[in-house]
């Protein structure tokens, strides 16, 4: 029997949100625009997903407000997250650090955020989303994102990947 495409039957804001983010990719695809990937050939390159199911992720999040198409130059679009979007980091980042703390193994994960606009001078997001110096829930584009050396990993050679080895801000486009 085939999986149904949407909750229909269910009264509930979760089902509603799983509509929208719940299908295989999709969270990777946010991943990726928090991060500051904007272009659908650097999204493809550096998630190794196809390109119908790329265009198609791309179309339900435009459709339901989440991210926005801009043309940036002739024949090219790129897509940014809206305000919509934006209010899906602390998902995303709970997501991503209950997989370092449950899924990646010993030493956590790969990658470390921390509050650069921390008036009490920033810390690392260690445990939970929320600023352990201030005590603030920084927003994403008052973070920082670093790779941890010696993770024991083959390191990727694609565009989006050598760029996100060196400390990079969130939402800042990469190059």
């Amino acid at each position: 029997m085939p999986l149904g495409q949407n909750y229909d039957r269910q009264d509930c804001a979760l089902a509603r949100a799983l509509e929208v983010v719940g299908e295989r990719w999709t969270l990777l695809v946010l991943r990726d625009c928090f991060f500051g990937v904007r272009r659908f050939a650097d999204l493809r390159a550096h998630l190794d997903i196809p390109r119908a199911v790329l265009s198609e992720r791309l179309a339900m999040l435009v459709d339901a407000g989440v991210l926005e198409r801009r043309n940036y130059a002739p024949g090219r679009d790129e897509y940014v997250l809206t305000d919509t979007g934006l209010d899906l980091w602390p998902a995303v980042f709970s997501l991503a650090r209950f997989g370092d703390r449950h899924l990646v193994g010993p030493g956590g994960g790969r990658r470390r955020f921390r509050h650069a606009d921390c008036p009490a001078g920033g810390a690392d997001l260690a445990a939970g989303a929320v600023c352990p110096a201030c005590g603030t829930l920084p927003a994403p584009s008052s973070l920082e994102t670093r790779l941890l050396d010696g993770t024991g990993q083959t390191p990727r050679d694609d565009a989006v990947s050598l760029s996100l080895r060196r400390p990079h801000r969130l939402l800042t486009p990469l190059p």
